[in-house]
């Protein structure tokens, strides 16, 4: 009897051992043995969940996973309209950013560009962005950060116009859905309303359907050079830069014909009325584009320079897509990844959007030329800073 109360004992003392220990747990960075509790929606992961992948190093423009969805928002989504409380504007002057990606059955499927991005028109000759958009297929979600508010994935659903459901993910079916969040190199799986999750800052949030990850993709960022915060006051008839052209076309630039059909024609009706800035960096030095390119004394063309302060003015009785190859041809001078303008070398090319500022990686002949966007080309050694601009031209 005594032996048997005995055993007994022993054994709720072994359990209420084993409770107060909290039993075993997981290490590695996934592991949250210690941690206070994570917030609302979050569960700590355990043994069972995956673990962080070691960091693939990125930069923007880079295309991340397989084409699947078109570019920019749906009909049901951001058109310029007010969503779910966050208008559509000119860029702001400061951003943060962070990374979605999303799986199918393990197969990564590329986040489209412009997402919440709104083209110029004649009517509306700025465009405009909303406050979180993509502005290429890196899965880098670019954030508003200058009134320092705080968003959810489900405001960027809404944007793009797709459904985020718990079967239903920008219209991939499967079950289950999983996510997971890296914060700062925490990772939780996320299991609240979908639509609430807020999006960290530099952080990474990663949606599979289907089929879970056994390893969660990480990216190690090549940031653009920071912004200069002290803008150059651009006058007109102005120099910026070191003159290294000679002023106007060349001899195989365009003399009055039309150009990539762009036409050149006089007193021509500027309608649509939009400038550009275009900055040429060889080795660190500042090269001044020069004067009067598309400017012939019996007509002007539909993008041109008046001076050597880098705007080129895009002035047009019709509304068209203008592009940085056009200007060049405009000019007679070659532009490719290795040669700008006859300087030769690795050419690296920067788009600045009033605070938006990001690496583009394609064809640099087909940077679109909008209003007040600033295009900045580094031949050889890196620039330490993008420069901004106080504008002479009417904002």
């Amino acid at each position: 009897m005594l032996a048997g109360l005995g055993s007994r004992f022993l054994a709720i003392g072994a359990f209420l051992i084993l409770t107060a220990c909290g039993g075993g747990g997981g290490g590695g960075a996934s592991s949250t043995t210690g941690a206070a509790a994570p917030a609302s929606g979050a569960s700590s992961p355990g043994t069972s969940q995956p673990k962080l992948a070691a960091a693939t190093p990125v930069v923007d423009g880079t295309t991340l996973g397989d084409a699947f969805w078109p570019s920019g928002s749906t009909s049901s989504g951001g058109l310029g309209q007010s969503v779910s409380g966050l208008n559509c504007a000119l860029p702001g002057n400061a951003y943060t950013y962070m990374h979605l990606s999303i799986y199918q059955n393990g197969r990564l499927l590329a986040l489209p560009a412009n997402i919440g991005v709104v083209k110029p028109t004649m009517s509306a000759q700025t465009g405009c962005v909303y406050p979180l958009h993509t502005d290429d297929s890196s899965g880098k979600i670019r954030m508003d950060a200058s009134g320092g508010a705080s968003y959810t994935l489900g405001q960027f659903f809404s944007i793009w116009g797709e459904t985020l459901g718990t079967s239903d993910v920008a219209g991939v079916s499967g079950s289950p859905v999983t996510v997971h969040v890296n914060d700062g190199g925490t990772l939780t799986q996320y299991t609240g309303d979908l639509a609430g999750l807020v999006l960290p800052a530099h952080g990474e949030v990663t949606i599979e359907i289907g089929t879970p990850l056994t390893q969660i993709p990480t990216y190690a960022w090549t940031d653009p050079p920071p912004i200069d915060p002290k803008p150059i006051t651009l006058a007109f008839g102005g120099v910026l830069g070191d003159a290294f052209w000679p002023n106007g076309n060349t001899s195989t630039g365009g003399t009055g014909a039309p150009v990539d059909g762009l036409t050149c024609a006089p007193n021509m009706s500027a309608l649509y009325h939009v400038h550009a800035h275009l900055a040429i960096f060889k080795d660190g030095k500042w090269l001044a584009l020069p004067m009067n390119v598309g400017v012939l004394s019996q007509c002007n063309y539909e993008m041109h320079t008046h001076d050597q302060t880098g705007i080129i003015h895009i002035e047009t009785p019709t509304f068209k897509t203008f592009t940085l190859g056009q200007f060049f041809d405009i000019w007679g001078q070659p532009l490719t990844s290795t040669n700008v303008a006859g300087v030769s070398g690795t050419v690296v090319a920067y788009i600045n959007d009033n605070g938006d500022s990001r690496r583009y990686m394609g064809d640099v002949r087909d940077i679109e030329l909008t209003s007040l966007r600033d295009v900045t080309l580094q031949i050889g050694t890196p620039v330490s800073t993008l420069a901004t601009y106080s504008w002479y031209e009417k904002q």
